[in-house]
């Protein structure tokens, strides 16, 4: 895109309108340019029922594949994995396989961000859901570490693409208000997922065969499952509102027309260097991604889970059944913290820093309580699962603070690399010495809460810093009469006017946008 100072410069020019180059602003004004359109409050409200009908139940149905798949091997510890004599895999090696899937996350972050760009969303995501529903199937012919790496690699290189991909398609069909809870929605599955998860080991462990052990039942029954997913994500999952299969051209319209208030626009295909700089030079990035860091240190909760409750003193069978009340429970705490942030006015940052004071009373209880209090254990435990909901909330704010297609996607990059970071160092201080109370890792996790929620504080500070200081500037004119020239059949030429929402400006180069608190 042209710089600031030369759009500056044309548009104080009387006798000439500053233009830009059709590939230098969003794909929204295509259809949007040149016209004066005003939203129907009850059109557009019957527009996005549209949408939630098509999105949410195939995002919903990815995203809980997609966590149940990741944590079948947590699953499989107590499915006969790491005590069976045909696969020889010590407590060290499970918890490297653990780390194996975050670092090849971490690698190809940034190469799955950049094919994100440039190549259709839904499709891209449906291609990597695809390979990884065929290296969850290979789990089950693994026989030793060096298959299990393999199979961990390909799930951390795929997955890549499926969480940075939810959050341009929400930003692309929501407004920031509709955000926070649509991501919830998407990210409660994880609690749907513990519990699919649950049944069907329980169920694996009445298969009596002599050729699959419990947990390959497991590995193939949910492979499965991700396999067909892949299929209908392919053929019902659209790339932008801007051409989704289920919308008429007038929705189309009506659906971008909805989500100009973000001042954020919908995608634009083309990589800008100056927004690549300007994300690294933003401070709310780097808030954002040490928050993602240290909060998901803590986020080896979900492979260890099962270990820790069997810590407790229950039996195989009791500890599989017990796991579906974990995603009861994350289901709720999900669901109450991203309703809360929804409706809290600029509330945010405290309904998360809220779930971490919840979370850290439960790590204080499960590290103080004596070990036979069985029961008082395993409902601390529970407590402390409000941990996850916070991460949530800032996946929904890192969207609908970011502008500019380039630099929301590396901003999104940076904070999953976060994620890769803090989750690959997690499953290394659950070291067998500390079992069964594991009082060192209780303790880490509660630091790292903390921390976090000092994190957030910190960045709602700064946001609104910011706000009260462009509150002092005044209304930025520079890009209220910015056109581009489109060829029209006949061979003319003709200006259109593009609205400032989709001009593919960042939140720093359009002094109008706001942060949401």
């Amino acid at each position: 895109m042209e710089s600031d100072s030369s759009i500056e410069k044309r548009s104080v020019d009387e006798t000439a309108k500053p233009h830009l180059a059709t590939q230098d602003v969003d794909v929204a004004a295509e259809l949007t340019a040149g016209k004066d359109f005003v939203l129907d409050p009850a059109e557009a409200a019957r527009v996005r029922r549209k949408i939630d009908w098509h999105l949410m139940p195939l995002m919903c149905i990815l995203y809980m594949m997609q966590f149940a798949d990741k944590t079948t091997l947590g699953q499989s510890a107590v499915l006969g994995l790491l005590t069976s004599p045909k696969h020889h895999l010590t407590q060290s090696q499970f918890n490297w396989l653990g780390t194996i899937f975050y670092l090849f996350f971490l690698g190809f972050e940034w190469p799955q961000n950049l094919a994100l760009q440039y190549l259709p969303v839904g499709k891209w995501m449906s291609i990597n859901i695809l390979i990884w529903a065929i290296a969850l199937l290979c789990h089950a012919a693994a026989t030793n570490f060096g298959g299990f790496f393999a199979c961990r690699a390909f799930l951390g290189i795929c997955e890549g693409a499926i969480t940075p991909g939810f959050m341009i398609v929400t930003s692309m069909f929501y407004t920031r208000q509709e955000q926070t809870q649509r991501v919830g929605y998407w990210f409660l599955m994880n609690g749907a997922a513990i519990i699919l998860l649950g049944l069907v080991a329980y169920g694996t462990l009445h298969i009596h065969s002599t050729v699959l052990e419990a947990w390959q039942w497991l590995m193939i029954i949910t492979g499965i499952i991700t396999f067909v997913v892949a299929i209908l994500f392919w053929f019902f999952f659209p790339d932008s509102p801007a051409n989704a299969w289920f919308l008429t051209p007038e929705e189309r319209v009506i659906a971008i027309e909805r989500i100009k208030v973000n001042q954020a626009g919908v995608e634009n295909k083309h990589f800008k260097v100056e927004q690549f700089i300007e994300c690294l030079k933003d401070p709310k990035t780097w808030l954002f991604f040490f928050f993602s860091a240290i909060s998901n240190v803590t986020n080896s909760l979900s492979n260890q889970r099962q270990l820790i409750v069997a810590g407790f003193g229950f039996n195989p069978l009791q500890t599989t059944l017990l796991g579906c009340v974990d995603g009861v429970v994350e289901i709720i705490v999900i669901f109450c913290t991203v309703t809360s942030a929804t409706y809290w006015k600029n509330g945010r940052a405290y309904s998360a820093v809220l779930a971490y004071c919840v979370a850290i009373l439960g790590s204080i209880l499960v590290n103080t309580l004596p070990s036979s209090d069985r029961v008082g254990l395993l409902f601390s435990y529970w407590i402390s699962i409000s941990s996850i909901a916070p991460f949530v909330v800032m996946l929904a704010w890192v969207g609908s603070t970011t502008a500019g297609h380039t630099k929301r996607l590396t901003t999104n990059a940076i904070v999953m690399i976060g994620y890769a970071v803090g989750n690959a160092a997690g499953p290394q201080y659950w070291e067998k010495k500390y079992q069964p109370r594991n009082h060192i890792p209780w303790l880490i996790l509660s630091i790292c809460w903390a921390v976090s929620a000092l994190l957030l504080l910190a960045t709602r500070f700064y946001l609104a810093w910011e706000n009260a200081r462009r509150d002092r500037e005044g209304p930025d004119t520079r890009f209220d009469d910015v056109y581009v020239t489109e060829k029209l059949p006949d061979g003319s030429l003709v200006d259109k006017k593009v609205d400032k929402a989709f001009l593919d400006l960042t939140d720093m180069q359009n002094r109008d946008f706001r942060y949401v608190l």
